[in-house]
């Protein structure tokens, strides 16, 4: 039977999260190059959080419907669309428009998803697992036997550096923000774990720590100590600034604007000097770049890796409390919305 319709989560426009609210949308004809994905799991990202609040340099103007990755079955293809079939598992990834009960897509964002995955796994491994291998490998040039510090290592970008970190000969020393998560990890096999105390630059001065490689998506003082203790030769990678999250459902500008006022800031003569670098990027840059995004996915799929972990699964309807957790940090692992494909 022809599906006719679909659910999605839609925003006016940015700046409000409250504004996301759920509606139902006609679907047209099928694009000939495209293919309809009937969606079972959507993976959440703090990219989502700062998008509907309007802190996201790439969020749409006005309407849009959230969403970076999902997971799903094949239900139609276009006529000029090929690689892919009625019935088949995939999980794929979107600029924007992932919070949906049915996803159009061209096959190069699609992925086969492994049989002995769920959905909820495939919607957990596109964008963290993309954005975690081009960190530590184009920007942070990573080799065996290097110290790679991983900031949030128990959320979904830093466990999957953490794993793949390991998978690639490196030393992975994760940082967590509760002893919970710290535990949590070392049951996981990670053994170098730090709980962050208040004053981070002090903890790793007094414990004698020094990394060739951090990866970063806190900011502020922690991202300062953390450039500090590199080695010479050191790379510190940033793709991400948790520390602007709002803690309500929209920003508070003038918290925001101090903070940004007292962003870390970088002297290129002093890197020079020191021999160390500052790399950033915005993965989601990544979509427009096909052949180098199908490159990426040809080197992980050569990298033996078991599946993500989905901490946290909520029922479509219930978005704004998966948000709200995933907001507030208290998350392990990803969180996942998992709607029904066929209502």
């Amino acid at each position: 039977m022809t599906t006719t319709h679909r659910t999605v989560w839609q925003t006016p426009r940015a700046g409000n999260i409250s504004r996301l609210a759920q509606q139902t949308e006609q679907l047209g004809p099928l694009p000939p190059d495209q293919i309809r994905v009937g969606v079972s799991a959507v993976g959440l990202n703090f990219a989502d959080i700062f998008a509907l609040t309007g802190l996201y340099s790439a969020t749409p103007a006005g309407a849009f419907i959230p969403g970076l990755e999902f997971a799903g079955t094949v239900l139609e293809v276009g006529a000029d669309a090929s690689g892919f079939a009625p019935g088949d598992r995939v999980m794929g990834v979107t600029r924007f428009g992932g919070y949906a009960s049915i996803v159009d897509s061209e096959p190069d964002y699609l992925i086969p998803l492994p049989d002995d995955w769920d959905f909820a796994q495939g919607a957990a491994w596109p964008a963290q697992t993309l954005t975690a291998w081009y960190a530590l490998t184009r920007l942070g040039a990573l080799e065996k036997g290097l110290q790679v510090l991983i900031h949030s290592a128990a959320g979904g970008v830093g466990l999957q550096a953490m794993k793949l970190t390991r998978a690639l000969g490196g030393i992975p020393v994760g940082t967590v923000s509760s002893v919970e998560k710290a535990a949590w990890l070392r049951e996981q096999g990670f053994d170098k774990v730090l709980v962050r105390e208040r004053d981070f630059a002090r903890q790793l001065t007094r414990e004698d720590l020094h990394f060739d490689l951090v990866l970063d998506a806190i900011g502020g003082k922690v991202q300062q100590a953390s450039f500090a203790a590199l080695k010479p030769m050191g790379r510190l990678v940033v793709f991400g600034a948790a520390e602007f999250t709002p803690t309500g459902k929209r920003p508070n500008y003038l918290k925001a604007a101090w903070r940004y006022l007292r962003r870390p800031r970088y002297d290129v003569m002093d890197m020079i000097s020191s021999n160390r670098s500052v790399l950033a990027f915005n993965l989601i840059w990544l979509w427009e770049q096909k052949a180098q995004m199908r490159a990426l996915l040809a080197e992980l799929g050569r990298v033996s890796l078991p599946p993500p972990h989905v901490g946290h699964r909520f029922p479509f309807d219930d978005v704004h409390a998966a948000l709200d957790l995933l907001r507030s940090g208290r998350s392990v692992g990803k969180v996942v919305l998992e709607p029904d494909a066929h209502r």
